[in-house]
């Protein structure tokens, strides 16, 4: 019976940690939750792919200059539950956007939420932030 007690704990340990990468793999450590920012763009492309959805688009800075951001979200099944098509955005496209920054201030995001060009908002997150309560 001792045996089989030490086998079934370290198969269920060793499952235990070959899992912990995969957890990894969905940190959030690199953004800002804090900082949030809305944008005007145009997209430039957009990527629909596992293991995630990518907007890539164009956005004038302060001073005006062009700066050329990435921005991501969930991955293609999660996005069309959310009421995304593959078709939502296309290069061209005039978008309001609003992204969760990182921490080493660079061009790129975690997707809030996109208005497109017909004024529909598609959620880019599962679960809102205290700050889409306050919209």
């Amino acid at each position: 019976m001792k045996g089989k007690f030490l086998i079934a704990f370290a198969l269920l340990l060793s499952f235990s940690a070959l899992s912990l990468p995969l957890a990894a793999h969905h940190g959030n450590a690199a953004y800002d939750a804090t900082k949030q920012v809305n944008l005007k763009g145009t997209v430039t492309q957009f990527i629909w792919a596992n293991p995630h959805c990518v907007v890539l688009f164009d956005a004038t800075d302060e001073s005006g200059q062009a700066v050329h951001w990435m921005a991501e979200t969930e991955n293609p099944t999660t996005m069309t539950n959310m009421g995304w098509l593959k078709s939502s955005l296309k290069p061209g496209d005039a978008i309001t956007i609003r992204v969760i920054t990182v921490k080493n201030g660079k061009p790129i995001g975690r997707i809030v939420w996109v208005e497109t060009p017909s004024g529909q908002k598609l959620p880019g997150r599962l679960l809102p932030t205290v700050d889409d309560a306050k919209q």
